[in-house]
């Protein structure tokens, strides 16, 4: 009998031990893939990558002039991104402002088929945004540019208002993946210094020598 419980004692303290061990180790395989994910950030920080979305602008104090048509909800984004991409911040007050980023959105409709009975079939869905960057002073750091998006859409006169519905649906996609560009293209301006934007010299070709002859 006394030979039985001790079979059992010792059966139950390799049942403790394996669980020991095994929690151990679970903590262990744990704290060394931190100590990985740490390791492989700082090593990617060093070789300068940075997180999607995030952007060091030329400008630390942003001023959106919506200019024409331009939609307030594209400024909204605007504003939101690169509040969130940086530590530029979009003020309201342009006096506070070292840049000006002026916007003007257009949209524009027009026909990509009819049927035979002449009705309309699909539309294209165009979407422009004029844009430009200055400072106070009119110093031009991003000159006047276009940037052209399109969406087609069926069309029933059986559906016209959910056809609606969906038309303002896709200028809403155009108007934020408009602004997902406009973020990428003002980040992409590195410096606010008027001699660093400016092209550099070319110097004149020297003239042939005379012909012998």
């Amino acid at each position: 009998m006394y030979g039985y419980h001790l079979n059992v004692m010792t059966f139950l303290m390799q049942l403790i031990q394996q669980k020991l061990v095994s929690q151990l180790a679970k903590k262990s395989r744990v704290a060394l893939s931190l100590c990985l994910c740490f390791v492989c950030i700082g090593v990617l920080s060093a070789c300068g990558f940075a997180l999607k979305g995030h952007h060091d602008y030329a400008f630390k104090h942003l001023y959106i002039v919506q200019a024409g048509t331009a939609n307030s909800a594209i400024a909204a984004r605007l504003q939101r991104l690169i509040r969130v991409g940086g530590k530029t911040v979009v003020v309201d007050d342009p006096e506070l402002a070292d840049a000006f980023f002026a916007i003007e959105l257009v949209r524009n409709k027009k026909v990509l088929s009819i049927n035979l009975e002449g009705l309309v079939e699909e539309y294209e869905l165009d979407l422009t945004v004029n844009y430009s960057l200055s400072d106070a002073s009119g110093t031009i750091f991003i000159a006047p540019s276009v940037l052209s998006l399109n969406r087609s859409m069926t069309y029933s006169d059986q559906y016209a208002l959910a056809k609606a519905t969906e038309a303002e649906l896709l200028y809403t996609d155009m108007e934020n993946d408009a602004a997902d560009q406009l973020v990428r293209r003002l980040a992409a301006l590195k410096s606010l210094d008027p001699e660093a934007l400016a092209l550099p010299s070319i110097r004149p070709r020297t003239p042939l020598p005379p012909s012998p002859l």
